[in-house]
């Protein structure tokens, strides 16, 4: 299964990055292919590609703030969640895509 999804606070720095890593630790964890892109004051960092987007099966938005450029994942399956969450229970919302 491969998930994209996009990690998002006001400021961008310290939880959006341990969002992204906690999500991508536990889904190498669980057999899962995921790409992550930070969003936050610096703007979007790792940029998914089209490619990657196109693939996807499902998107994880672990955001405290609106996602930009959220058209992009017209059409996927969306998990929506807070920053917070994907710290604390990165495992519980990649069940909820990977069943």
């Amino acid at each position: 299964m491969k998930i994209v999804a996009v990690t998002a606070c006001p400021t961008g720095i310290a939880h959006t990055y341990m969002a992204a890593e906690r999500l991508e630790r536990t889904a190498k964890k669980m057999n899962l292919d995921i790409k992550v892109e930070t969003q936050g004051a610096m703007g979007i960092e790792n940029e998914l590609e089209q490619e990657d987007i196109a693939h996807a099966d499902a998107v994880i938005f672990a955001a405290d703030i609106a996602v930009q450029k959220k058209e992009r994942f017209d059409g996927l399956k969306i998990i929506e969640t807070s920053v917070q969450d994907a710290i604390k229970n990165p495992e519980g919302i990649l069940q909820k895509i990977a069943g």
